[in-house]
């Protein structure tokens, strides 16, 4: 538990500021509804002994995940631009400001070596394939969105770090300069320039990379200039804040929303691919791009049925749907732009 890829919670000053936080109570942050870890009748020893036990089949496709690779360090800046690396992790460019969100570019999403290996074809994108960073956003600190071994070789490319309140306690101990780091509570937001602001929103979900949970604090991003308006929306079970935010900030060219690592017994953390499209809903989306899936295997559902699940439910809510392949350009300016089902006929 002392090893660097743990990490470090809040201490000492940084500690007492975050505790003035209003979503941080009784020692830990809180949801803005009640949120059970575990939905009823579910315990972690059942949980435990399904992982185990019993087999789930088709949670990794035999076959490769079809990739492309696009020579990012070539994009012109004036490209608004979107390239996805699997599961929760993608580049986007807009106005020439350049994103990268929860890159896990390593071999695994745990910190025990060789236990969440990415899928075949699944991490053809390393470190060096990535330009210069003007602001890396992290959505919460678990293994599969803050990657230690990612983050450490990233470091010399990223200008500007924003993540929710305690979290840049990992990066300063991992090496990160406390000027780069904007550390930020639920309705702040950054100022990237006069026409660029990133507002950070609530999300429905927790943290914690050790037997202690909640101590620093999720969250959502919505980016916006005055041409177009994008949810980040991390992890997160369905709740009302989507529609809250749609209020707010909505509505929106798109939606990045979790579709994937679903289970019955941890549903009010995360969503299911018909609450991903009511989500969307509220949200006043254009288009929804499904994530969290495609990469890793976190949950026990097929790996494909995330996206076979949300096409057949999206008949009834017709919200275009951008379902790239990883590395596929998905271009910003192009409402129109179709996609593949690329999961279909892949064991």
């Amino acid at each position: 538990m002392k090893h660097g890829k743990f990490g470090k919670n809040p201490t000492g000053e940084h500690l007492e500021l975050i505790k003035q936080s209003p979503n941080y109570k009784d020692g830990q942050f809180q949801n803005l509804n009640h949120t059970p870890f575990l939905s009823e009748n579910h315990s972690m020893l059942g949980i435990l002994y399904d992982k185990l036990f019993k087999k789930s089949p088709r949670i990794k496709p035999t076959d490769n995940i079809p990739s492309l690779k696009t020579n990012l360090l070539d994009l012109g800046k004036e490209e608004n631009v979107l390239v996805w690396f699997g599961h929760s992790s993608y580049f986007i460019q807009i106005e020439g400001i350049r994103i990268l969100v929860d890159p896990v570019l390593s071999a695994n999403a745990s910190p025990i070596p060789n236990t969440v290996k990415p899928f075949a074809g699944s991490n053809n994108y390393k470190v060096s394939d990535l330009p210069d960073i003007d602001y890396l956003l992290i959505t919460h600190d678990h293994y599969d969105h803050l990657d230690y071994d990612t983050l450490l070789e990233l470091k010399p490319k990223i200008q500007n770090v924003i993540c929710g309140l305690g979290v840049g306690s990992h990066f300063i101990h991992w090496g990160y300069s406390h000027d780069s780091i904007n550390e930020k509570d639920w309705y702040d937001s950054v100022t990237v320039n006069p026409d660029f602001t990133v507002f950070i929103e609530p999300a429905r979900h927790f943290s914690g990379r050790g037997f202690v949970r909640n101590k620093t604090l999720w969250a959502s991003y919505v980016l916006k200039t005055p041409s177009r308006s994008i949810y980040v929306g991390g992890d997160s079970g369905y709740d009302t804040h989507y529609a809250q935010i749609g209020s707010k900030h909505g509505p929106f060219d798109l939606v990045i929303l979790e579709n994937g690592q679903y289970d019955e017994a941890w549903s009010f953390i995360h969503e299911t691919p018909e609450e991903v499209l009511k989500a969307g809903q509220d949200l006043k989306a254009s288009r929804i791009f499904p994530v969290h899936s495609s990469k890793f295997a976190l949950a026990n559902h097929p790996w494909d049925e995330p996206l076979i699940q949300l096409t057949e439910s999206n008949k009834s809510y017709n919200i275009p749907l951008v379902t790239p392949i990883i590395g596929e350009v998905v271009k910003l300016d192009d409402p129109n732009q179709k996609f593949n089902k690329w999961w279909l006929g892949i064991e």
